[in-house]
């Protein structure tokens, strides 16, 4: 054999040793040897010594003798400690269940104050029903001892339904007569005044109107108004109902319509005809999504669609769309306005498509809400739109808004008054035989911090003109943003509006303010011949 072949030789051997040594140990490990030492093993009620090689760990010595540990299972001493002679290593088995315990949740009392019933005399116009509530319990125990006990999940399977009792108290206001029919919510629930205001008469009892739609038809025979969703239906912010106000005995009827949060009124000159726009909700706040769509509905006395339509799909709404557009049709029926975080303009319905008359920065809230400009026509039809706006005015502060009147079709812009705040929300009176008309709208006691501020009742003339302050005297607290609403009659003109809970009406002429109700309850109003 030559040289290089025996050094070949020579490495191939030496590397064979080598691995040699390292898996031979390793081979042996498992295997009792003369090495081998005694332990025992206690697992499942019961105790039995086994043999194992000197150096084993415990998992290994586990695995001589076929113990399989579950994957919450653990040892003591641990499994990847070295076992030594005559160790007991106890084997504890864990198990995890999940156990679901209910819980009674009793339901609450709530007393509702109502002018219509005798001082003292109670109602109970709801029931109370105790609810359910579910908690998930994870249970963990070691060899059959609960070691811990932790609610993982609670959920309200059945929500307590609260027991509602209207009590009666004795008002102190006059009855004062009036013309048409006044609407109200007291207490999530729908009224109506006729002939007189202390001829009252409960239409809706249901107890959930959320106030985000109640509007009269223009004929005063027929509410629209939304009801709030079920807390567990995560898909349902509220929906739209109907009820007719010459049947005293009329059951409420569904639209089929969820979701409105921003708008829905009736379109002027044709019967059971509403326009409204939708939402998707969301998790997050502020709880939707603003499709900014307008649609049509008309229906019958049972609320079976007719015929539907749609103005205008689907859309992103522009910069802060997010939060939705409102919309306003014209006394006439000829226009259609609308508002939202960017613009205000009109609605092209035979184009499906918004065209805007004012575009402005959108007011930056630093919250989870957006602001819309408050809009109203002249009680003409189409001539003009009153809207309150963001200055463009450089000098002015970022939180300055005035409200303004556009002459539709001319693209004319007057400001009527500076400085009213972002919640000024106009409102026509009717028209006089010559035409003329007044405006009511609010103006912030603070305008740069409007909108925090309480506010004032103010009314002007159409131009501007003969500006007047109707409300607050001095000292009394200031009103809270809303829509103030206008008398029918020309004759007898009086602005309905709400003061920490009480309808209240005022004269625009002399002044004179009268408290309708003083239960404290009052929130939307509405007001048609």
């Amino acid at each position: 054999m030559l040289p290089e072949e025996i050094s070949i030789v020579k490495k191939y051997l030496t590397l064979i040793m080598i691995i040699a040594a390292f898996l031979l140990p390793a081979c042996q490990s498992l295997t009792p040897t003369a090495a081998s030492i005694s332990i025992i093993i206690v697992h499942d009620s019961q105790s039995e010594k086994a043999t194992v090689p000197q150096g084993s760990t415990i998992k290994q010595a586990l695995a001589l003798v076929n113990l399989t540990l579950g994957s919450l299972d653990r040892t003591e001493p641990d499994v990847d400690e070295i076992v030594t002679p005559g160790e007991t290593i106890k084997v504890i088995r864990v198990k995890e269940d999940y156990v679901v315990q209910e819980k009674t949740l009793p339901f609450d009392s709530q007393t509702v104050k109502n002018e219509s019933l005798p001082a003292g005399q109670t109602l109970l116009i709801q029931a109370g029903i105790n609810g359910v509530e579910s908690d998930t319990y994870r249970v963990v125990s070691e060899d059959g001892v609960e070691t811990s006990r932790t609610v993982v999940k609670t959920e309200i399977t059945t929500p307590a339904q609260s027991q509602i009792v209207m009590l009666g108290i004795q008002s102190p206001f006059k009855s004062v007569p009036i013309e048409g029919v006044l609407a109200y919510i007291s207490s999530s629930n729908a009224w109506i005044m006729e002939s007189n205001t202390g001829n009252r008469r409960e239409v809706v009892t249901t107890g959930d109107l959320d106030g985000r739609i109640f509007t009269l038809s223009p004929d005063g025979k027929w509410l629209l108004y939304s009801r709030s969703a079920d807390s567990q239906d995560k898909d349902i912010i509220n929906s739209l109902w109907v009820v007719n106000l010459e049947d005293t005995k009329a059951t409420p009827v569904s639209l089929g319509i969820d979701n409105v949060v921003h708008y829905a009124e009736w379109i002027p000159g044709k019967e059971m005809t509403i326009a409204y726009s939708t939402v998707e909700p969301r998790s997050t706040a502020p709880g939707w999504q603003a499709n900014n769509d307008l649609r049509t509905l008309n229906f019958d006395a049972t609320g079976k669609q007719i015929t539907a339509k749609t103005v205008i799909d689907t859309n992103s709404g522009g910069i802060y769309g997010w939060w939705g557009t409102i919309y306003a049709w014209a006394p006439d029926s000829s226009e259609i306005a609308y508002a939202r975080p960017d613009s205000v303009g009109l609605v092209d319905a035979k184009a499906g498509q918004l065209n805007p008359i004012v575009e402005f920065t959108p007011y930056q809230t630093q919250g989870d809400w957006a602001w819309v400009p408050g809009m109203s026509w002249n009680p003409a039809g189409h001539e003009v739109l009153f809207a309150v706006l963001p200055t463009e005015d450089p000098s002015n502060s970022a939180n300055s808004f005035e409200l303004d009147a556009t002459l539709v079709g001319s693209g004319g812009q007057i400001s009527l008054q500076a400085n009213t705040g972002m919640f000024s929300y106009p409102s026509t009176a009717p028209a006089d035989a010559q035409g003329r008309y007044q405006v009511a709208y609010l103006t912030a006691t603070l305008p740069e911090q409007s909108d925090t501020s309480r506010y004032e009742l103010r009314v002007m003339d159409r131009d501007g003109s003969n500006m007047k302050k109707l409300y607050p005297d001095e000292g009394v607290q200031g009103l809270d943003p809303q829509q103030v609403v206008w008398s029918p009659d020309t004759a007898n003109l009086q602005i309905a509006f709400v003061a920490q809970g009480n309808l209240m009406f005022v004269d625009p002429n002399s002044g004179n303010v009268q408290q309708i109700t003083g239960d404290g309850s009052v929130s939307n109003i509405d007001w048609k011949k």
